[in-house]
């Protein structure tokens, strides 16, 4: 009997280091070598290289090229993306959103990154007649160079894990106003970041414009956006960006909704 409870005991303990391990990929901001895995967690190189090795046949983990380390593979993406479209989560989401559309009149956005890319996670819409609708589905990935809330982003990482996805990702021209340089880009993050405010000038969308502010976590980490995007049609983006108090509030309130329902 002994002996059957310690086998449990250690078959529990086994999977728990998987969650672990997963845990440490989903809330790294950039993707994680063996070395930075073996020291966070504590395991034995050796034992989590299997691991890894048996997570990334079954797609629970992606292993970049190189040595470029570690991401959440397909799968834990999809598992993610259920967790985060939960009924109770998408409601207070929204209705964040909601009274943030009301005082912006435009429609507005929360957003993730996630690997190199940004997700959105939710979304209400304005009921303007003159709207610029993205036709983009919760849960798709969207550029980080060329987008408010990806910039962002990259603006609040740490420079050398800035520096990594930068070596990574290509700098396509979208629209005409698309920051393809990237000696440029590293300027425009570095404002971005003394502002605390990610700004989209026509880079992603031609004839939209976008503005985001950082959600924190209760260690002031960025661990989500809320955005507002609009038609250049309608307003510019010095006009948008006078809305930032009010998005910074509707940030805040994010905060509380993700400890609330104990999202990472």
């Amino acid at each position: 009997m002994d002996k059957l409870r310690d086998s449990m005991e250690e078959q529990s303990s086994r999977h728990l280091r998987v969650l672990q391990v997963l845990e440490q990929l989903a809330n790294a901001s950039y993707p994680q070598t063996l070395a930075q895995l073996t020291q966070r967690t504590g395991l034995p190189k050796t034992t989590l290289m299997r691991m890894l090795n048996t997570l990334e046949q079954m797609a629970y983990v992606s292993k970049l090229p190189g040595a470029a380390g570690y991401t959440p593979g397909p799968r834990a993406n999809h598992l993610a993306l259920s967790v985060i479209r939960t009924p109770h989560f998408l409601r207070a989401c929204r209705a964040v959103l909601g009274k943030l559309v009301v005082i912006t009149g435009e429609s507005c956005n929360l957003t993730a990154l996630s690997g190199d890319a940004v997700q959105y996670l939710a979304r209400v819409e304005t009921t303007e007649i003159l709207r610029l609708q993205l036709h983009l589905e919760i849960g798709v990935h969207v550029p980080l160079h060329c987008t408010a809330s990806g910039k962002l982003f990259l603006a609040c990482l740490p420079l050398r894990q800035q520096k990594q996805i930068l070596d990574r990702i290509e700098l396509a021209a979208l629209t005409p106003r698309t920051i393809t340089q990237r000696e440029a880009l590293v300027a425009e993050l570095d404002r971005i970041r003394s502002q605390s405010m990610g700004i989209d000038n026509e880079e992603f969308v031609q004839g939209m414009v976008a503005v985001s502010v950082p959600v924190l976590d209760a260690q002031d980490n960025v661990i989500a956006a809320v955005a507002c995007h609009a038609p250049t049609a309608r307003i510019s983006l010095s006009r948008l960006a006078e809305f930032a108090p009010a998005m910074r509030r509707a940030a805040t309130e994010m905060s509380a909704v993700f400890l609330e329902t104990g999202q990472p």
